[in-house]
């Protein structure tokens, strides 16, 4: 069951979808539900997502398709919006329609919170601040995102940079072997991969001139994984 903002928010993209053929920007949802930010567009994207009311179509930024009704739940053709106006012609002479495609659904970007720096070396403090970082929504997938300007060089060999910013998505579960932000004893945070190993955790670097740190299980606690990365060119 759809919570009111869900539903409005449905009914929105499906409405300009018909109209147009083109998904609405971030902005444009963001005024029409008379939301504070453009994060709680997001956050009620990805939930429609989970749902499987929307989804979003593969290589183009924030190109949406409305596959379920947002009153009915029935499931919706992908090719309702394509299809061609009926015309009734003699038998002896038929034409062929051309298909004419909708246009392009608009790219957009979505802001997340910028949380300070984050230590890719020896753990530094994970700072709070107020800033937004605007994200191609492209790299973000379904979930709450957040963003860590990364210090250090200790990952570089999984092609993560000093000056980088991670998108992060939070959470407090990994798997073996996923890139998380790990906070060690409740002070200091760090970027490293996460294993667990004889009842203590190990977060290991992804460079050679560094050593893992290992620490007791009570010791590290995730507090997200890496979902992408933006770097900026000087």
């Amino acid at each position: 069951m759809l919570t009111k903002k869900q539903h409005e928010l449905l009914s929105f993209i499906q409405v300009r979808l018909e109209d147009s053929g083109i998904s609405p920007s971030f902005e444009e949802m963001k005024e029409a539900l008379d939301l504070k930010s453009k994060s709680g567009v997001h956050r009620l994207i990805s939930a429609l997502e989970e749902r499987g009311f929307i989804r979003r179509l593969p290589n183009r930024a924030r190109a949406l398709e409305v596959i379920r009704e947002p009153d009915t739940a029935s499931p919706r053709s992908a090719a309702r919006a394509a299809t061609p106006v009926s015309v009734l012609v003699p038998k002896s002479a038929p034409i062929a329609l051309p298909r004419i495609e909708a246009p392009r659904p608009a790219n957009d970007v979505i802001e997340v919170p910028l949380h300070g720096r984050i230590a890719a070396g020896m753990p530094i403090e994970a700072m709070e601040g107020h800033a937004m970082l605007p994200v191609p929504a492209a790299l973000l997938g379904p979930g709450e995102h957040y963003a860590l300007e990364v210090s250090g060089d200790s990952m570089v060999e999984a092609g993560i940079l000093d000056g980088d910013f991670a998108l992060i998505r939070r959470t407090d579960v990994a798997r073996d072997g996923e890139i998380v932000v790990a906070l060690v004893r409740g002070e200091e945070a760090t970027l490293k991969y996460l294993r667990r190993e004889k009842g203590g955790v190990r977060l290991d670097p992804a460079n050679a001139a560094y050593e893992p740190q290992f620490y007791a299980a009570g010791e590290v606690q995730v507090q997200g994984k890496l979902a992408g990365l933006l770097r900026r060119y000087h």
